[in-house]
Formats: C-alpha cells, structure tokens, sequence
C-alpha cells in the first residue's frame, strides 16, 4: 500500500515539473526517507519553524538502521563501519543537546539521556570512525611491530635500486605499490640478476616485481595482521553484546534521527534556496500571493484567490493557463508535505487536501488502444471514487465536440463539487465557461494578451473570460499570414461578435451578482448595527436603574444612622452621619469648558511626563519637541505649558537626514555586524525625521545577511513590523519596515 502511495506521489511530482526542486531538496537528507512525515503535521511544523531560528551544523550522512537492528536482535556481531553509524548519531545528538537549547527543541534534547554503557564501545573510535588502536596495549604493540617490519622492507628495496647490479634494469627508482604489494618497475631480461615474485605489467611494457628478499618481512606481517584482526574480532563481539543491551535506547535513537532529518532538511533546504516554509491550514481555500513555480526561471510572479470550489482558466493559447494550474497544484502538494517554496508566506493560504490529483496528459498512446476521450472519461471516473480531493484538469475539452463536452463537464463538474472536490480547470470552451459562471462557488481568470505587441504577458485577471486568440497565435508561431486570413474569413465576423457576447454577459452578470452581494452584506451589517444598539440601549437603562436603587438605599442607611444619632443627643455623631449621607448621593460633574491653548516655536512644554521646548511647528496641531535632547513630532493636544527647570549642558547635534518619498537603506555587500550598525542609525534617523515607514535592502545571496535583518528588526523596539517588500520593489531581497 505504502508503494503504491509511494508511486502515485512521484507520478505527481512528475506531472507537475517538481523533479529537479524534489531532487535538490533530498540531498539535504542525512538518509534516505519518504517525503511524508508520519503523526501531527501541525506539531512537525512547530519543531521545524523552532529549529528554523536556530544555527547549527548538517548532520553527518548516516545508513538506515534496519539490519543493524536486525543483527543486535539475534545477538550478532556488528562490524565496526556498523557500530560507528549508530555512534555518529549519538554524537550529533550530544552536539545538538549541549547547545543548551531553550523552547521545544531544548526539552527535545533533554530526553535523550545516554546510557554509560555506550561510552565504553564510544570512546574507541575516533572521529573519522578509525578503531583507537592506542587504547589496547596489545594492538599499540603490534602496530608498531607492523610499522617496523614496513620501514624494514622500506629500506631493502631502497637499498636494491641503489645496486649497481640491479640498475640498469630499473624503470624508475620509485617503490610501487600494487594489489597492496611493494614492488619494483623494472625491464624485461630482470630476472637475471633479481629473484622474485611478478605482480603484473605496466602500461609501458614494464614488469611489477615484488623481491625475495622482503617475503619473509611480509609474512611476518601477515602474522601479525592475523592477530590483530582476531583482537579486533573480540572487540567487535564484546561492542555488539553491549550494543545488543542498549537496543531500546538505540531504537529511540534511530526513531528521533528520522524525524530530525526531515525537519533539519527542510529548515536547511530553505535556508540554502532562500525559500519559504508553509504548512497548509485546515479548510481547502487557496490563495497565493507572489509564488513562483520552482521549474521556471525569471518567471512573473502568481497572484490568485482561489477560495471558491471551481476555478476556470480561460484565455491566449501559450499564455501559462497550464503552468497556473501546474503552481497552485504544486504549491498545495509542498504545503501538504512542508517542503519549502518561494512565495510571500504572510500574504498566502494554502489549504489542506487528503489526495491532490492532475489530469494533465494526453491518455490515449499505442499501448491502451483507447481514444483521448475515452481516456479521459476513465480519468474522471476514478475522480468520483475519491473525497475532499484537489484536482486539476488541463484542456477540460481535450478530444470531442466542444458543444457536446460543454454540457457534459457541467453537469460533471456540479457532481464533483457536491462531493467535496475542489477543481482548476484550463479551457478554451466558453460555452463551458459561460454555463458555469452563474455560478456563486465558481471563480473565472483569465490569461492576459497584449494587443499592440501580439504576446502573451503571462499575468491572469480574475473575473473575466478570455479569449484564445488562436489567429494570433498560429501566426507567432510561423503560420503563413495567407492561411490565417483565409481562416479569420471563415470563421466570420458573426462568431468573433458571439464570442464578445459571451464573454461580455458572463462578465456582466457576474458584475450585478457580485454588487447585489455587497448590497445584501451591508444591509445585514446596518442590520446587525442596529440589533447591537437596541442591546445597549437596554443594558444602559438597566445598569442605570440598579445604580439609582443602591444609591437610594445607602442614602436611606445613611438617614437612618443619622436619626439614631439624633434621638441620642449626639451632635457631632449627627454632622458626621450627615456628611456621610451626603458623600453618597450621586455629585454633579462639571463639565469642563474646552479652551484652545496656542504653542509658538520656544515655548517650554510638557509632553507626558517630560519637559521639552517647541523647535518647530508644522502647523496649529502638530509640533516638533526637543526632549533630553532627542527631537519628537507630537500633536498639540498632548502638550501644556510650563516653566523649563534650567537644562543641563548638553550638546547640539545636527543631523540632516534627506527626506524622499522612499527612504531607504541598502545593505548589499555587507557583514551582519556592520549591517546591524548601519540599520541601527538608520532606523534612529527616521524616527527623529518622523518617518513611519522605510525600505531595506539586504539582497537573497546566502542568507546570512536576509537572517541577520530579521533578527535585529524581531529585536528593536521601535519597529512594529516587517515584512518582504512586493516583487517591483525588491521582493524577498527587500524589508518593508513599520516604525
């Protein structure tokens, strides 16, 4: 089953051009694995969008498990590339874990808690995964043993290219080394003077000779060699036995690295591409806002709403009808599975669909001996067995008579709909258009023609249908202008005028229906307004007659108190019950009477709970004050007048800041440190300046630099907000930041 989910997902890939971007975004992998995550899509997402925020290093590339485990299970003995695949994991684990890490990623690595058995097998190899031979008494001596013997041979063979006997029927004076034996290069006739063993020939027709003399020194080695591997053996079983006790730590091991390298290859894979990380939400609306399909280069960015249940693209042939279908499949299938995409992630919503289908291809070949039609009705049949599905058809219409398949894809596409299925059709039918865009749940676009120069723009409008402009595009593409006019002829003026009709009524009645909703929508908001009114109304007049009751009730205790007083003869006890009563009845407010204060350049004021003197006036209602020395633009109904304590000493600073419509700041080419400092300045100039808004360019490069600005605006207190600048200005090179 897994297979076949396996399969269908890179038949999708395929159909949507995604190869090369799904190919790139694997190699991030530190093993193999599917693109799916098992269990809570949602808490995936909130350990990788934490991890996102965080430095750190790739993990090293590490084999699956699976045998390793298997081996451990049935107490077999592990060789030591095996054992060092699951130390290379713990390893990066304890690097991860003594980072101290706060939030869920740090609560993450506190439960890895490593067993002391495991440091016993670990600290035998070293980093690169060599067994640490200086920690066995036996094997450092037998090493060294091995070494001795090596340099022994070393120098008999360098003692035999210096013999006058053996010299000149040397090649070269260098030792080879072949099939891991030393050897001389020599010419034939060699074994007159030089007994040994050939090893083979050289390209040139030399001979590899391996002397006598050194055979017994190689022997040796061979012992020695024999006894260190039957002491490596020991280690390797005695490694695997304790492995095999600390299998459930190691399954929780191998079980953790799986999910951290689908998360650490998304969160680096976007880094790297400078690409955004989306999760899809729970409804099925769509709306993209500056994606950019990962197979296109230079391409226009894709602006669409498609929160409604059918959206029909219509218009210029070649004009990207099926690469906007191809991008809001592609962006809901990386969404669904979190791989990162290029788009504007806070102006964008992608929902979340069970199964994501394209029927993009022609059907029909050789092979399956039916028609294109027929192809497609199969197609479509499987559509109908599947729920809360998105599909993409491409040319709806493909390989029958458009009237008849008009009427058939309606009723079609009305049954899809009732069964929960969201579609992106492309289509050159406008009678299929037409019938569907009566339609509330039905959203129309598109593809834009340029007239005056005769190609296509690549950009969509929403709305409206377009139209195929067949002529026009027969001819672009080399067809003889004799055979289109004698086409235009043929086809009549009557049917390019029934076409305009078409196009023109769905355009208008869509036009009506969408301003009777706005009319609906707004009555019902006066309506709504007016329901809220007569509920405060009656909450007024309600909590109005409580107070009234207290007051008349603690005013009555008050009276009562103060007769008691009296029929005491207690004079004072009389005044003070007296004032008492008084002090609860209800006091007359007086209003106060609102007088215009004027502020002229060198008043001393008061701004909060500062006092500062006017510099400027902008006009009646807006002054910039000098406070501690930092100028602030104010409305002059925060100030008051007062007396200016003499100032200290202070120094006069004047900075001229240029003011333009745009002010921005460019950072391209710096280090983060500088780049901090400048935009630290900058930002201080345009709030002394009163400037709400800037522009800042850091460029996509590495990274680094876009990661280093976003961190420093999260940081200062100034800035309200930011986000990517639009495409024309910028794009994801650029900050739009709120002051």
């Amino acid at each position: 089953m897994r297979v076949d989910n396996n399969q269908r997902i890179d038949t999708l890939i395929n159909q949507l051009d995604l190869n090369d971007h799904i190919g790139l975004f694997k190699q991030f992998f530190s093993r193999d694995d599917a693109l799916y995550m098992q269990g809570d899509q949602e808490l995936h997402y909130r350990y990788i969008k934490a991890l996102d925020a965080i430095e750190f290093k790739a993990p090293p590339k590490v084999g699956d498990f699976t045998n390793i485990k298997l081996h451990l299970k049935k107490h077999g003995i592990l060789q030591f590339e095996q054992l060092f695949e699951i130390i290379k994991v713990v390893r990066y684990f304890r690097y991860f874990k003594n980072k101290n890490l706060q939030g869920i990623i740090g609560e993450w690595m506190d439960r890895f808690v490593i067993e002391p058995r495991f440091f016993e097998v670990e600290k035998y190899f070293t980093h690169d995964g060599k067994f640490d031979e200086n920690l066995d008494e036996n094997l450092f001596g037998l090493g060294a043993r091995v070494k001795e013997h090596k340099a022994n041979i070393s120098s008999s063979l360098k003692r035999l290219t210096s013999s006058q006997k053996i010299s000149p029927y040397l090649i070269d004076s260098q030792v080879h080394l072949v099939n891991d034996e030393e050897c001389l290069l020599v010419r034939g006739g060699f074994n007159h003077v030089l007994k040994g063993a050939l090893i083979g020939r050289s390209s040139s027709g030399g001979f590899y000779v391996s002397p006598d003399t050194i055979l017994k020194t190689k022997e040796q080695i061979r012992y020695i060699n024999e006894e260190r591997e039957a002491i490596f053996y020991t280690y390797a079983k005695e490694f695997s036995s304790k492995f095999a006790e600390l299998l459930p730590f190691i399954n929780f091991v191998d079980k953790e690295f799986t999910k951290f390298d689908n998360y650490q290859a998304r969160v680096l894979f976007a880094k790297s591409k400078d690409l955004q990380l989306v999760k899809s939400k729970k409804d099925s609306k769509i709306i993209l806002d500056g994606f950019i399909h990962p197979a296109l280069h230079h391409a226009k960015p894709i602006h669409v709403d498609f929160s409604k249940n059918i959206l029909m693209i219509t218009g210029v042939n070649a004009g990207g009808k099926t690469m906007l279908l191809k991008s809001i499949l592609s962006a809901a299938f990386m969404a669904k599975y979190i791989i990162p995409m290029k788009l504007n992630e806070h102006k964008s919503y992608i929902g979340n669909f069970k199964h994501i289908l394209a029927i993009i291809d022609d059907p029909q070949n050789v092979k399956n001996d039916i028609s294109t039609f027929a192809g497609r009705m199969q197609q479509f049949s499987k559509i109908f067995e599947q729920k809360d599905a998105l599909v993409g058809v491409d040319e709806i219409e493909l390989g029958t008579d458009s009237d008849e398949a008009a009427a058939l894809f309606k009723v079609i596409l009305d049954e899809l709909i009732l069964r929960g299925q969201k579609i992106v059709v492309t289509t050159h039918h406008k009678r299929l258009a037409a019938l569907m865009a009566d339609r509330d749940d039905v959203e129309l676009m598109a593809a834009i023609y340029d007239e005056q120069n005769r190609v296509p723009t690549y950009e969509f409008m929403q709305g409206i249908i377009g139209k195929s402009y067949a002529f026009e595009t027969a001819s672009r593409y080399g067809i003889s202008n004799k055979i289109v006019n004698e086409a235009k002829t043929l086809y009549g003026d009557n049917s390019e005028k029934l076409n305009l009709l078409i196009e023109r009524g769905s355009q208008l009645e869509r036009e009506l229906k969408q301003k009777h909703k706005k009319v609906d929508e707004k009555l019902e908001e006066l309506e709504a307004k007016e329901r809220d009114l007569k509920e405060q109304r009656i909450q007024i007049f309600e909590e109005l007659q409580r107070e009234k009751n207290a007051l008349k009730q603690s005013y009555k205790i008050a009276i009562d108190e103060a007769k008691m007083a009296a029929r005491a003869g207690d004079t004072q006890a009389i005044h003070r019950a007296m004032n008492e009563a008084n002090k609860k009845l209800p006091q007359e407010k007086k209003e106060k009477v609102s007088q215009h204060v004027e502020f002229k350049v060198g008043n001393n004021v008061k701004y909060h709970s500062k006092k500062g003197v006017i510099i400027a006036m902008k006009d009646k209602n807006e002054a910039i004050v000098e406070v501690d020395g930092m100028r602030v633009r104010v409305k002059t109904s925060q100030l008051k007048h007062t007396q200016l304590i003499k100032q200290k000493p202070k120094t006069d600073i004047n900075l001229q800041v240029q003011k333009r419509a745009g002010l921005k700041c460019d950072l391209h080419g710096m280090r983060a440190e500088e780049a901090n400092e400048v935009l630290d300045k900058f930002i201080s100039d345009a709030l002394i300046n009163g400037w709400d808004e800037v522009i800042v360019y850091h460029g996509i490069g590495t990274g680094k630099l876009s990661y280093a600005v976003k961190e420093f605006l999260k940081a200062h207190p100034k800035v309200k907000k930011f986000e990517d600048a639009p495409q024309h200005m910028g794009g994801f090179g650029a900050k739009i930041v709120t002051l």
